[in-house]
């Protein structure tokens, strides 16, 4: 089979198109023919091997794992004897978890664990809508967790118009918050139609600055600070950062100090188990429209007119290029997507989103 490889930290151009062997399940494996791959910050990250610390992990000079990719939609191919939920010839999507991972989904086949988040793909998503909406409402998902019940409590989402930004309107709308949302001039009707009770344009006006105070305040894209912040937190509040060594500290520390708190939650493999007879894979009613785009752009259709080689790496460069602006890498198109129960207990809502840098395989 076809995959994208790399044997060693560099820029872009240190990945190339290899035919390697094609994977054969384990007992408790499932076998993915895959359609569609996302190629997030956290890919970009892996490739560089920055920041240098997260080297100890995957390989101190060279890559341990030579392919790519968590993200991915696409086919049953074959599965293991154990495998109960999953059979050939039924379209799944999912955002595994990547320091799990020993291989990647940049790639034409993948063998995936039951056990890891992958679920059947509604009837009306297409493969690369599939594959862009997991993982920022994982990432979201395991954000929000430390503020506990929402429902009631005043949210404000900074930079509500990326991956983890969008998700993060829309989920704490689901459940029960009312959310303030923090974006830029062009995208401010882009957040407000997924459902913010208020939007802020960064451009005009500086939350911080306007006497509000919020019981949970999320840095969905890693550029504000909890100095900054901490005036506009309630007592007893919440600042949730996305990433940076800094927070990780302070949330070391206001384990035992502090009122107002940053909490850094670390990502978990699985999420917590339903409760006993709810089903994993019912749908959550959702408020979005039907055929939404962003200004008439092209929604997140694959990057055509180049090989393989050199889709890949432009989409390692526009994902990198925007690493200050989402902590997943969106482009400004709007990817409308229903998303069903991923395995580990958490049902999602319908949910609208920016779509991520997408490849077909």
């Amino acid at each position: 089979m076809k995959a994208v490889v790399y044997d060693r930290y560099g820029p872009p151009d240190v990945l190339r198109i290899e035919d390697v062997p094609r994977p054969a399940p384990a007992a408790d494996e499932v076998l993915v023919r895959i359609r569609a791959t996302g190629v997030t910050r956290s890919d970009a990250h892996l490739r560089a091997g920055e920041p240098f610390v997260s080297r100890f992990q995957s390989g101190l000079r060279r890559p341990k794992r030579k392919i790519l990719g968590h993200e991915l939609a696409g086919e049953v191919e074959a599965v293991g004897a154990e495998v109960t939920e999953f059979k050939a010839g039924e379209r799944v999507f999912g955002a595994l978890p990547y320091l799990a991972l020993s291989t990647g989904a940049h790639a034409e086949y993948m063998c995936v664990p039951e056990r890891f988040p992958l679920a059947h793909m509604p009837e009306t998503m297409s493969y690369e809508e599939a594959g862009a909406v997991g993982d920022g409402a994982l990432l979201t998902l395991n954000v929000l967790r430390p503020a506990g019940r929402l429902e009631g409590k005043r949210i404000l989402v900074y930079g509500a118009s990326g991956s983890i930004g969008t998700a993060g309107v829309q989920l704490a709308k689901h459940f029960g918050a009312r959310v303030t949302a923090v974006c830029n001039t062009k995208n401010v009707e882009l957040v407000r139609s997924l459902g913010a009770d208020e939007v802020i344009d960064y451009l005009q006006d500086d939350f911080t600055k306007n006497g509000e105070t919020y019981d949970v305040i999320v840095d969905a894209v890693g550029k504000h600070s909890f100095r900054r912040c901490k005036p506009s937190l309630k007592q007893g509040g919440f600042y949730l950062p996305t990433d940076g060594f800094r927070n990780l500290a302070l949330w070391l520390l206001h384990k035992r100090v502090g009122d107002k708190k940053v909490v850094f939650e670390l990502p978990r493999m699985q999420g917590r188990p339903l409760p006993e007879g709810v089903d994993r894979r019912r749908r959550v009613p959702g408020r979005h429209r039907p055929g939404l785009s962003a200004r008439g752009r092209d929604r997140g259709a694959p990057l055509r007119g180049h090989s393989a080689e050199g889709r890949q790496r432009r989409t390692h460069r526009r994902v990198r290029g925007a690493r200050h602006t989402s902590p997943s890498g969106t482009i400004p198109s709007l990817k409308l997507a229903t998303c069903s129960v991923l395995k580990g207990g958490r049902a999602s809502c319908s949910l609208k989103w920016n779509a991520r840098n997408m490849c077909t395989m």
